[in-house]
């Protein structure tokens, strides 16, 4: 049974009454529902975009430190070599691999391409599977 509520609005300055029919979704769970490609490659450059904010933190005290000085240098070589500054390093680069390339895509996407439902999503797995690839030889990279 659906249930209808009351709704008030104002139209050309008069109060107007209609009833409309309250539909709300039925399930939540939102481990349930399948995003495309589309949206996962889309909220990916977003939160990798936030993640290069965050970042920053790490770059920045490394570059001002090691520029500071010759043991300013030696401090941040030695701890350059850990595994978790290699880690942050390797999530940095991640992050910014990522975003380069879903800002190219939706680069493209601005210029009228890869609009369409097929080849949206066709690059949106290729952003993703490129930008695996590349987190792999960004590690290879760094701890070889």
């Amino acid at each position: 049974m659906q249930q209808r509520i009351m709704t008030t609005k104002l139209i050309k300055g008069v109060d107007r009454q209609e009833t409309v029919k309250k539909q709300r979704p039925v399930n939540l769970d939102l481990s349930t529902i399948q995003m495309p490609a589309t949206a996962k490659a889309s909220i990916l450059h977003r939160v990798t975009g936030v993640a290069m904010f965050f970042a920053l933190i790490f770059v920045i005290w490394a570059w001002t430190v090691s520029l500071s000085s010759a043991e300013g240098f030696d401090l941040v070589k030695n701890v350059m070599t850990s595994f978790i500054a290699k880690f942050i390093a390797w999530g940095t680069i991640s992050v910014l691999v990522y975003h380069l390339l879903g800002g190219i895509r939706h680069l493209i996407m601005d210029m009228g391409h890869w609009e369409e439902l097929e080849s949206g999503n066709r690059s949106a797995k290729i952003t993703i599977a490129l930008a695996l690839l590349l987190f792999v030889l960004a590690g290879v990279w760094l701890w070889f």
